[in-house]
């Protein structure tokens, strides 16, 4: 189902934009800095689903740009019949932030769609964005011509949010085979949480307001289909006629209504605490993400926070645009990877499966919290806190330290401090995820026991 937050500069303590939330896959989880790369002439890039998906599809080939873009992101290893990695968007070079939540097209949406279905799905076009977008709104024209070339594979119905530091944009693509889609300009006075992604009212002539971008066929299709008369006077409602009609989730109206209580003085902290808000969390979150989008002296300063692992199981650790490489226990393990339980060891990973993954030891702690919440999960969540508040203390001395080597000419001296600085953080908040867990599992046995399954002894 995923998460996402938006938070406009006006509203924010600092001017800055916010993007945060989680993905919500229970497959494995590891961070990627992706570089710069060049391709040859003639390059494409495999999109689509497989016939193994919800909705069937085969794969295409599409050309691939003469330069991708650097982005740091989280990819995952399953989804069915998408191939992996998976992504749900990061933040790249240009200080374009992108995340992906679920948006259920109406039933009869779904039954129109193609067997097999053709085009980019959304990790595609999440991984296209973070490839080349130079800002929000140019991710909207690219994820909109993408489609309107080469259609779209749905998984049922999914939105995007993206943002940079001016402003945010909201995409719903939808099932049935149509190439529909819609995008509403998010501006610097709006809060947006989405769970599921939703727009309400639009204007009949969307496309030619700078509020609003979609297909050339999103009102015309809903007139043929019946499901909308213009003639009658009635607003044009995106997630009515289109949507499952239910608009936001309860939980996500209380968020938003906690941000805007602050009235114009969120800041990250309070980002963070939303991110792992009791009402969305569950053991699916698989990592938690938070960009903090404003100006900066460098633009290899601008940072994404990331939580490794379920966010209220590990702290948010930033990495920077000028961070070249992340500790190998936070990249990519055997555990929870689609496919590595009927196969021995890849000798080339051995090396990384002897180190401990971030993702698995945050799991443990998770469920160690759980089992005894009303013990044990505000202490947790109050140690992040309390972690995550020095890291936030030491943010203008660290972007000091490299904005001067930046100005001095000595860039590749800047990547190597912000990067040893992340690395050092992380591994700091790993031995922190560690040894919560082994207090709180001596205390566990001493106090309650280890609860067992049931059927722990059964036999087949």
């Amino acid at each position: 189902m995923s998460y996402g937050i938006y938070v406009g500069k006006h509203l924010t303590e600092d001017g800055s934009v916010f993007l945060a939330g989680y993905g919500d896959e229970p497959s494995s989880h590891w961070l990627e800095i992706i570089p710069e790369r060049e391709h040859p002439e003639g390059a494409t890039i495999q999109v689509g689903a497989t016939e193994a998906a919800r909705y069937p599809g085969e794969l295409i080939e599409i050309p691939q740009v003469a330069k991708t873009a650097a982005y740091i992101t989280m990819n995952y290893s399953s989804y069915a019949g998408y191939v992996a990695p998976i992504t749900n968007g990061g933040l790249n070079a240009y200080e374009v932030a992108a995340r992906d939540i679920w948006s259920p097209s109406r039933e009869e949406l779904r039954k129109m769609t193609p067997n097999p279905q053709h085009g980019p799905q959304y990790s595609d076009l999440s991984r296209i964005v973070m490839e080349r977008a130079r800002s929000a709104r140019e991710a909207v024209e690219i994820v909109g011509e993408l489609i309107d070339e080469y259609g779209y594979s749905t998984y049922g119905g999914n939105s995007h949010l993206f943002a940079d530091r001016e402003e945010g944009w909201i995409l719903i693509d939808f099932a049935g085979g149509a190439g529909l889609w819609i995008a509403e300009r998010l501006g610097p006075d709006d809060i947006r949480v989405s769970r599921p992604g939703y727009i309400g009212e639009i204007p009949l002539d969307y496309q030619a307001s700078s509020d609003f971008m979609g297909s050339a066929n999103f009102i015309s299709f809903a007139e043929e289909q019946g499901w909308f008369d213009r003639e009658s006077g009635d607003p044009f409602n995106v997630n009515k006629i289109y949507g499952d009609g239910r608009m936001r989730l309860e939980a996500v109206e209380i968020v938003e209504g906690r941000l805007a209580d602050l009235k114009g003085r969120i800041g990250l902290v309070d980002v963070m605490a939303e991110v792992r808000a009791d009402e969305v969390m569950k053991d699916s979150a698989g990592y938690g993400q938070v960009a903090h989008l404003r100006e900066e002296a460098n633009s290899e300063l601008t940072t994404l926070w990331v939580a490794a692992t379920t966010p209220v199981a590990a702290p948010f650790i930033p990495y920077r645009l000028g961070v070249t490489e992340a500790p190998p226990e936070f990249g990519k393990h055997r555990y929870l990877t689609e496919g590595e339980n009927f196969k021995y060891v890849d000798p080339e990973f051995q090396g990384i499966e002897s180190t401990h993954y971030a993702c698995r030891l945050g799991k443990r702690l998770y469920y160690l919290m759980l089992e005894h919440r009303e013990v044990f999960y505000e202490e947790v969540v109050e140690t992040f806190r309390g972690f995550e508040s020095g890291l936030i203390a030491r943010e203008d001395s660290v972007k000091r330290t490299a904005a001067t080597l930046f100005e001095s000419d000595q860039a590749d001296l800047a990547r190597e401090y912000l990067t040893y600085y992340s690395k050092s953080e992380a591994m700091n908040g790993l031995r922190l995820v560690e040894a919560l867990a082994e207090g709180i599992e001596a205390r566990t046995k001493a106090l309650f026991g280890i609860r067992l399954p049931k059927d722990a002894n059964a036999q087949d």
